[in-house]
């Protein structure tokens, strides 16, 4: 299997985090997301020209989170995607709401304060920022809560749900993300920290 991943890419490190979890052997073709060569190569693989995506033969699969589905459904014994239907809907559940709602002000922080400046030259827009604050608080509210009594997102282990909403923060400290006063979203994501698999993938800053 070969992933086609950038390194500074979340939505790509939390693909390869599952895979060096799982213990999945893939080949790696880093994508310059800067070079058009590359953009070219891209969108030949996704037409949404964005990473990551897995090439397994005939199947080429894109969306991270379709991936890290993939990857854990095809490695016998996993535990980080449960068999059970009820516990895999929970799962399920957290993935879809990293993707449309918490990963959305994250997002937007890290355009304005990681890549707006390297990639148009432009300062980050305080009216922008001031939105996606409003819209951080409700998102990282609701998870904290939801953490008060729990070590990580679905059940008692670890899931494909924490790298899930893990992935988006991987740029915590350089986007200047409002998240002082969530002691418990803070303590899961330092739990996440100590993983290997999250360690070895720590973009190149």
């Amino acid at each position: 299997m070969r992933l086609y991943y950038a390194p500074q890419s979340s939505n790509s490190r939390r693909t390869l985090a599952v895979a060096r979890h799982l213990g999945t052997g893939l080949d790696l073709t880093v994508i310059d997301l800067m070079s058009a060569e590359d953009r070219r190569r891209l969108v030949e693989l996704n037409p949404n020209s964005q990473v990551p995506v897995l090439e397994d033969g005939s199947l080429v699969l894109w969306e991270s989170g379709a991936i890290m589905q993939y990857l854990a459904d095809r490695t016998p014994g996993q535990q980080i995607y449960p068999q059970n239907v009820r516990d895999r809907a929970d799962v399920n559940r957290w993935m879809f709401w990293a993707g449309a709602q918490f990963a959305v002000p994250v997002s937007a922080f890290t355009w304005e304060h990681v890549w707006k400046k390297r990639v148009t030259g432009a300062d980050a827009d305080p009216a922008a920022l001031a939105v996606a604050a409003q819209e951080m608080h409700k998102v990282a509210s609701l998870l904290d809560t939801h953490l008060a009594r729990r070590e990580w997102i679905v059940g008692d282990c670890l899931t494909l749900a924490d790298f899930a909403v893990a992935g988006p923060l991987t740029y915590l400290e350089q986007a200047h993300l409002p998240l002082a006063q969530y002691a418990n979203l803070l303590a899961w994501f330092a739990r996440i920290g100590q993983l290997d698999a999250w360690q070895r993938t720590e973009p190149a800053w």
